[in-house]
């Protein structure tokens, strides 16, 4: 089904065929909390129709979850702690109110939601065998086996979209692209093996990235837009080496991490006096007990003693913070480090440090050693955690003597060391990658990933791609982070129901090991909200133009007073838009509307 053909289904005049159906005496209703209580009756009734009327145990569910959505959307709670009313905007429609305010995407989850609580959602299921309930033992086995073998095979089919790294075929493209870089920056084989000879030739303007890698006109107007607004960019000559062919879109997730959308460049110009403030969506100032240390959490800090990368990635949380890639007095001084640990050895809950920044592994082997060796000094600690991109941007960094010295700090049953990276796509992938893996990893030094589960991510089944390839060269995927509620990054955003969408259907089809990954929002000031039950967070209301307000609820409420968040999601339909413009079928993702 094509774009426009999809967003016909969605407008007020469907809804108010909808309504027709099933709320035909809400035009009637004199008073808005009339219109309120009529509305909400008749869902619990047609609710409870629906599943005494039988079905499926998905179709119940589905059901039961329309309701609860409905309900909770159309209460005055709602009204007031959303800011805007469900109830009013349905029951204007149903009155023949104009409602200039109402679009596509506020009219699509209420349509798909009403449908959903008669059992009248349609999307597509990757089998397509009916297990015969009379069928026992052997005989049901084999024809659940077959019915599995079918699923995987629509999964193989489906990953097999997408491009990844350690192919053959792309084997032989990023030497043909190594081979162009060198030759360009009058480097050696020799030379692309020195992690010290890509700092020395970062990529830094748009011309410079242009003779390297394909690059459109409009991508280096934002470019160069972006370094006149005083916005970091660079890009190592091994991660400009992975960009080939942007009309193929396999690359579009590399490109997407370093060049910056003119939506960001420009909410970053604007605010370019407050940044400090406005950017800093975890409000680390507010948890920053004293310089260059974070802490949200009883056991753990984070310790920020660098505040610079050798590439900088356009939705970085602390965009705010780095100015400039290799930047200049980016580590910090010895006064402020001696504070720093002697705070943490003063504090013995912390029993685990992540050193971060920035990217601490472009530090030389002996500025390392001397700020693990402060850290490992002190009793208390007992896991040493390196938050770094360079396995990705820069794997030559990750030498037998940084695997070596990093291994030097573990003392097994007292002390542990593990690295945490961030790889995005499979097309990130290379052989150099599998390498540094493998000597940390020899060295005994656990590798864990964080992904940001961003918009050129997205596709269905690319992330699980991405999860199989990462337990095959050695890495454990840790978290899959919700992009943050950040503005200037909005293009970046995915709606929280995509990624449960991916969480319970794509990730469960893979082993186990593979889905090691928790699903996680991050809340400003207090950190990670967990996803994986809907107790984590209310859904308040839906807004005219389709975005979901959720109402977070921090880790802490059943030990403490604390707060809730207020946040405001990307439209589903806004979401499954940019999809078809990329050439996705919005049809094969029409469960996301009914995750919650």
């Amino acid at each position: 089904m094509g774009w426009q053909a999809y967003c016909s289904q969605y407008d007020r005049h469907v809804l108010l065929e909808e309504t027709a159906r099933c709320f035909p005496a809400l035009g009637q209703c004199t008073s808005l909390e009339e219109a309120r209580r009529y509305l909400v009756e008749t869902v619990r009734r047609l609710g409870t129709q629906q599943v005494d009327n039988g079905g499926g145990a998905a179709e119940a569910t589905r059901v039961r979850d329309c309701e609860r959505a409905l309900c909770g959307v159309l209460s005055q709670h709602a009204d007031v702690r959303g800011g805007f009313s469900v109830t009013q905007a349905w029951w204007d429609v149903a009155m023949g109110r104009r409602r200039e305010d109402l679009q596509a995407g506020f009219y699509a989850e209420l349509i798909h939601w009403v449908r959903g609580l008669q059992g009248r959602s349609d999307y597509q299921y990757l089998g397509d065998v009916k297990l015969d309930a009379q069928l026992t033992g052997r005989a049901a086995a084999l024809v659940r086996s077959y019915e599995l073998d079918q699923i995987w095979a629509a999964v193989q089919q489906k990953l097999a979209r997408f491009g990844n790294g350690l192919s053959d075929e792309s084997r032989r493209r990023r030497e043909l692209r190594k081979q162009h870089v060198l030759e360009v920056l009058g480097g050696s084989g020799e030379d692309w093996e020195d992690w010290r000879w890509h700092l020395q030739h970062l990529v830094t303007d748009a011309d410079s990235l242009g003779r390297l890698a394909p690059i459109s006109r409009d991508q280096r107007a934002v470019i160069r837009r972006a370094l006149a607004a005083h916005l970091p960019f660079a890009v190592t000559p091994y991660y400009a080496s992975l960009m080939d062919d942007p009309a193929s879109g396999r690359d579009r997730a590399i490109r997407a991490q370093v060049i910056p959308s003119a939506d960001y460049v420009g909410w970053m110009q604007r605010h370019r006096a407050t940044r400090k403030h406005s950017c800093d969506f975890m409000m680390e100032s507010d948890t920053s007990p004293v310089d260059l240390v974070t802490r949200r959490y009883p056991a753990i800090a984070i310790f920020k003693p660098f505040v610079t990368c050798p590439q900088i990635c356009v939705y970085c949380q602390r965009n705010w913070e780095i100015e400039q890639a290799m930047s200049p007095g980016a580590l910090a001084g010895q006064e402020a480090i001696d504070g720093a640990v002697q705070w943490l050895s003063e504090h013995p809950a912390v029993q685990e440090v992540l050193i971060t920044g920035g990217d601490p592994l472009v530090l030389e082997d002996q500025q390392l050693n001397q700020l693990l060796e402060r850290i490992a000094d002190i009793p208390h600690v007992d896991l040493i955690r390196l938050g770094t991109r360079t396995p990705v941007t820069m794997p030559m960094r990750i030498t037998e003597e940084l695997a070596g010295l990093l291994a030097r700090f573990r003392q097994p049953g007292r002390r542990d060391v593990a690295v945490v990276t961030h790889i995005e796509h499979p097309y990130e992938l290379t052989d150099q990658t599998v390498r540094a893996v493998d000597r940390l990893r020899r060295n005994g030094i656990a590798v864990y990933n964080q992904q940001v589960f961003t918009f050129y991510v997205s596709r269905r089944f690319e992330t699980v791609l991405l999860r199989m390839l990462l337990r095959r060269i050695g890495v454990d995927p840790y978290y899959t982070f919700v992009p943050k509620g950040k503005e200037e990054t909005r293009s970046y955003r995915v709606p929280i129901a995509r990624l449960m969408q991916e969480q319970k259907e794509e990730a469960r089809l893979v082993p186990g090991l593979r889905r090691t990954d928790e699903v996680v929002y991050n809340i400003p000031g207090l950190g990670k909200n967990y996803l994986r039950a809907t107790q984590h967070r209310d859904l308040v209301t839906v807004l005219p133009d389709g975005s979901r307000v959720y109402e977070f609820h921090s880790w802490e409420k059943n030990l403490m007073q604390c707060k809730t968040y207020l946040g405001c999601d990307v439209p589903i339909l806004e979401y499954l838009g940019r999809l078809a413009e990329i050439g996705e079928d919005p049809a094969e993702y029409e469960s996301i509307w009914f995750y919650f």
